[in-house]
């Protein structure tokens, strides 16, 4: 596969309206180059009895169900509020909206 040239690094700062020096065309396309040949090497590895994964290890959910339980009243969380209205936390304004 050929490498990735200095006039297609300079293509996609273009796009990405990025500024680039001679010298920093010829380093990011010896990296791009770079990274391109890992991309290439993972992708001979992985084979058509390989799933396609976004984790090496298979996750569940670890949420609990919702259960009604014993809590707080509002009173009782409100009790140590410097300030409250209308059964909630009441709060400085911060951003200037009503």
């Amino acid at each position: 596969m050929p490498g990735i040239t200095r006039e297609e690094v300079a293509h996609l700062a273009r796009l990405a309206r990025l500024e680039l020096q001679d010298e920093e065309l010829d380093h990011f396309a010896t990296q791009l180059d770079d990274i391109i040949g890992a991309v290439a090497r993972v992708s001979e590895v992985a084979d058509q009895d390989v799933p396609p994964t976004s984790h090496p290890l298979p996750l569940t959910n670890v949420m609990r169900p919702d259960e009604v339980r014993p809590s707080l009243t509002p009173e009782q969380a409100l009790s140590g509020a410097p300030a409250q209205e209308q059964q909630r936390f009441k709060v400085p304004q911060i951003l200037g909206e009503e």
